[in-house]
C-alpha cells in the first residue's frame, strides 16, 4: 500500500545489561543476565513517500524489487542513517545516498526528515524536513543538478550530529568528508577530507579505503568542541578489522591527527553508528552483513578510549544483543525473544541514562530482513538499560 508523509513509523524500546550476552537466544520468557528487553515497538511503512516531490528511482529499472516496482512517482522517505534528538520529542533522521550506489542515486535528493513518535499509539509521523543544498558552491566538483540541490550521486551522508548553535555536521562515505550544514540545510563550508584516507569515489584518486566504508558514525563531544568520526572500514595497511576513530576540532575546522582504533569482532563485520556517552566512552553499533534468519551479530557495544588493556584498541563491552531481546509481554505482537534482524542498523542515540533509541536503515526497496520478499519497514526502537550509563549530563540534556 502506497503511503505518504502522514504515514506512521514503528517504534520499540529495549533494556540491556552491561555484560556480554550469548549470540544464541535463551528460552522464551526467561530474562538472562545481559539480555535486553523489548518495551515499545512502532514502524514507518516501507512505502512512505514525500508527497509532491520529484520522481525517483529511475536507475533501478522497472523490474519489481521485493514486490515493489520502480521508478517511483515521489521520492521515498527511507534510508535513515543518522539520528538527532530534539527537545520537543521529535527526531531528525537523515536519508543516505538513496539506492545504494553513486550510479543509481542521481534522482534521490539528500534530506533531513523530522519524525515524531507517539509511544502510546505506536505511530511515528513524518512532520517535516529539509533538503540539503550547496547554493554558495562550496563543493569543489560538479554536482548532478544545476540548482545545486545535493543528490546521492554527489555525496553519501551516513552519520549526523548537531552543534549547540543548531547547525548539523554530517559524515560522508564518498570522500570521506565531514560536511557542515546550517539549520536550513545549506552547506556552510567546503567538505573537509580525512587526511591520508581516500574512498574510491574521491576525485583525488589512489583510494586506500573500500567503497561505502567512510564515516558511518560521528558524534559530538559533551563540551561541543570536537567530533569523533568513526570509519566503517579498515584503511589499507592497518590491521584487518580495525577502524580508525578520528578527532576533529570544530573551531579549527580540521582533523587534529589524533586517532584511536576500534576492533571489530570479525574483519567481515561493520559498524552502524556511534554516540558519545562522555569524553572517553561511546556506544557503537556493530553488525554482520546478513539479514533475517541468517543474521548472527547485531550488537551495541560500550567502547572506552582509555584502553585499560594497553593493546592499542578501544576497550569494548556489549550492552545489547539486538538478536536476543527479551519480550515476555509480546510487545508488537512478536515472539519472545524478539530479534532486530536487519542488514543495516545505523542509528543509536541516548534518551536518558538507561534508555537508548535504535533505528534501522531499510535500504528501500532492497532489504527484506523482517519478511522475505517484502521491503523492510523502518523500525525505531528504544532500549532501556539494566544499568546506568553514568553519562555526562550534557549528553543527556535535550537540545
Amino acid at each position: 500500500m502506497r503511503r505518504t508523509l502522514a504515514a506512521g513509523l514503528t517504534l520499540l524500546t529495549v533494556t540491556a545489561l552491561a555484560t556480554p550476552t550469548a549470540a544464541a537466544p535463551e528460552a522464551a520468557g526467561q530474562k538472562t543476565p545481559g539480555q535486553a528487553t523489548l518495551t515499545n515497538f512502532a514502524f514507518l511503512p516501507a512505502e512512505t513517500y514525500l508527497p509532491g516531490s520529484e520522481p525517483s528511482g529511475a536507475a533501478l529499472g522497472t523490474a519489481p524489487i521485493n514486490g515493489v516496482t520502480p521508478p517511483f512517482a515521489d521520492q521515498p522517505i527511507q534510508g535513515f542513517s543518522g539520528l538527532v534528538r530534539n527537545s520537543d520529542g521529535t527526531f531528525d533522521a537523515i536519508s543516505d545516498n538513496g539506492y545504494g550506489t553513486k550510479a543509481n542515486s542521481a534522482d534521490f535528493l539528500l534530506r533531513i526528515n523530522r519524525i515524531a513518535p507517539n509511544f502510546k499509539t505506536g505511530v511515528v509521523d513524518v512532520v517535516g524536513g529539509i533538503t540539503l543544498t550547496d547554493p554558495n558552491g562550496h563543493i569543489p566538483f560538479p554536482l548532478t543538478r544545476p540548482d545545486r540541490v545535493i543528490t546521492g550521486a554527489d555525496i553519501d551522508i551516513e552519520s549526523v550530529t548537531r552543534g549547540a548553535d543548531g547547525t548539523y555536521w554530517m559524515g560522508d562515505e564518498f570522500g570521506p568528508y565531514l560536511l557542515h550544514f546550517d539549520r536550513a540545510g545549506r552547506l556552510m563550508a567546503p567538505p573537509v577530507p580525512l587526511p591520508g584516507v581516500r574512498a574510491p569515489e574521491n576525485p583525488a584518486g589512489n583510494p586506500n579505503l573500500g567503497g561505502s566504508k567512510g564515516f558511518e558514525g560521528i558524534t559530538l563531544s559533551p563540551d561541543g568542541k570536537t567530533i569523533n568520526a568513526l570509519l566503517e572500514g579498515t584503511v589499507a595497511g592497518d590491521t584487518p578489522g580495525t577502524l580508525r576513530l578520528n578527532e576533529f576540532d570544530i573551531a579549527g575546522n580540521a582533523f587534529t591527527g589524533k586517532t584511536w582504533q576500534y576492533q571489530l569482532e570479525s574483519p567481515n563485520f561493520a559498524i552502524g553508528d556511534a554516540i558519545a556517552v562522555d569524553n572517553n566512552r561511546l556506544l557503537i553499533v556493530e553488525r554482520d552483513s546478513a539479514q533475517g534468519v541468517d543474521a548472527i551479530v547485531k550488537r551495541v557495544y560500550l567502547a572506552d578510549k582509555r584502553d585499560k588493556n594497553s593493546d592499542g584498541k578501544l576497550d569494548k563491552t556489549m550492552v545489547a544483543d539486538l538478536l536476543n531481546l527479551a519480550n515476555p509481554k509480546h510487545v508488537g505482537g512478536f515472539a519472545d525473544p524478539f530479534k532486530f534482524p536487519f542488514v543495516t542498523i545505523e542509528d543509536v542515540t541516548i534518551l536518558d541514562d538507561r534508555t537508548l533509541a535504535v533505528l534501522n536503515d531499510n535500504n528501500f526497496p532492497s532489504s527484506s530482513g523482517r519478511t522475505p520478499g517484502k521491503p523492510d519497514n523502518n523500525e525505531f526502537i528504544t532500549i532501556r538499560l539494566a544499568e546506568n550509563l553514568h553519562a555526562d549530563p550534557r549528553v543527556l540534556r535535550r537540545r
